[in-house]
């Protein structure tokens, strides 16, 4: 195996570190700068000159009209869009009307909220992709799980549901309060 070139490995300078471009609001040379969102280039001027722009340029998409569709708000046509946080079907009338389709899939677990008593269980996703299981009578009730539920209450404690976890020993039914230690193999 040959020794490495430690040389190369000296010099702690990016080789994007500096740009030599010009800046179009005062001419000044831009420099790539760091911040809380990732990397940026920025004037040298700055804070005379606040002229920044994002060092990878993400592609704009097309807003596509989806034909044969309305908003139920406005009666315009819905286009499916693209957002901070991905892909989504909304109204073309933007930003007189709002309106946002719900495309995530609502799934009824079957299993009643243990918390109220009232509402059921749905299973949901968060903007990351991490599936949960909250009430449907939110924003009064906000009792939230991580696993799913199971309609069974629990020998020990008497909650009214279990969630399955799957454990490095096989699926486990576990009861979802934290002073119960409840548990066994599925």
């Amino acid at each position: 195996m040959s020794k490495p070139d430690n040389s190369i490995f000296k010099h702690h300078e990016h080789a994007l570190e500096n740009s030599h471009e010009p800046c179009p609001s005062c001419g000044a040379e831009l420099s790539i700068k760091r911040g809380k969102s990732g990397p940026f280039l920025g004037c040298n001027n700055y804070p005379s000159c606040e002229y920044t722009r994002p060092v990878v340029e993400h592609e704009k998409v097309e807003d596509t009209i989806l034909p044969g569709t309305h908003c139920p708000s406005c009666d315009s046509p819905l286009a499916v869009k693209q957002g901070r946080y991905g892909m989504f079907i909304g109204c073309t009338n933007f930003p007189e009307c709002e309106h946002i389709e719900d495309t995530n899939q609502n799934d009824d677990v079957d299993v009643h909220c243990p918390s109220c008593a009232k509402g059921k269980l749905f299973e949901k996703t968060n903007r990351y992709g991490k599936t949960f299981y909250s009430c449907d009578q939110y924003p009064t009730c906000k009792y939230v799980i991580n696993y799913p539920p199971i309609n069974e209450s629990c020998p020990e404690c008497d909650w009214a549901i279990l969630v399955t976890r799957k454990m490095a020993s096989g699926n486990v039914a576990i009861c979802p309060q934290k002073k119960c230690s409840y548990k066994r193999k599925l």
